[in-house]
């Protein structure tokens, strides 16, 4: 099943399952329960902490769920914040290595905790990768997401978001259907 977030990332090959942490969790549960999927491929478009450019295209097998506050050190959590697939579908088509993306219902704007982020083994953000993996591991699914950068974690991170959106969801569109053969 290719799953994306909706909203203003949709893609007529994937089903929509919401927008953060909590839509996500809640709708690709009820599409889990009602279809069964074999395997789970999100497509997306995420923020780069600095080691990716806009428009690079990324794979990733692992997620996070941490909030700026813990980097401050303002904040702590009993939870488990890391997450990784039990199992992962192989994309073809891109040469760059599983990345690590942190998700949070809130776009990092300071490019100091960016650094940090980058300090901490997190490359990229996206705000439902980390509810995709934890709801795919509970049911034992292989899942796997391929993020298309828009753009760099820092004050300029929605402006440039909005003016690269467009052809990052062209480029999306591009690799699954050279790739997955829809």
């Amino acid at each position: 099943m290719i799953i994306c977030a909706g909203k203003n990332e949709t893609f007529d090959f994937a089903k929509q399952i919401g927008v953060g942490l909590i839509e996500s969790a809640m709708n690709l549960t009820r599409y889990i329960l009602e279809e069964k999927p074999a395997f789970l491929f999100f497509v997306g478009t995420a923020g780069s902490y600095g080691n990716y450019r806009p428009f690079d295209i990324v794979v990733s097998h692992s997620a996070s769920n941490i909030e700026l506050g813990f980097l401050q050190g303002a904040c702590y959590t009993p939870l488990e914040t890391r997450v990784e697939s039990h199992t992962h579908h192989v994309s073809r088509g891109t040469n760059h290595p599983s990345v690590h993306v942190n998700s949070s219902n809130y776009i990092t704007t300071d490019e100091s905790l960016a650094k940090k982020m980058l300090e901490n083994k997190h490359d990229i953000e996206n705000m439902e990768f980390f509810s995709i993996l934890s709801i795919a591991n509970h049911f034992n699914i292989p899942c796997s997401g391929l993020f298309v950068i828009t753009n760099y974690c820092n004050k300029n991170a929605h402006n440039d978001f909005l003016k690269n959106h467009a052809k990052a969801k062209e480029l999306i569109t591009l690799h699954v259907e050279k790739n997955m053969k829809i």
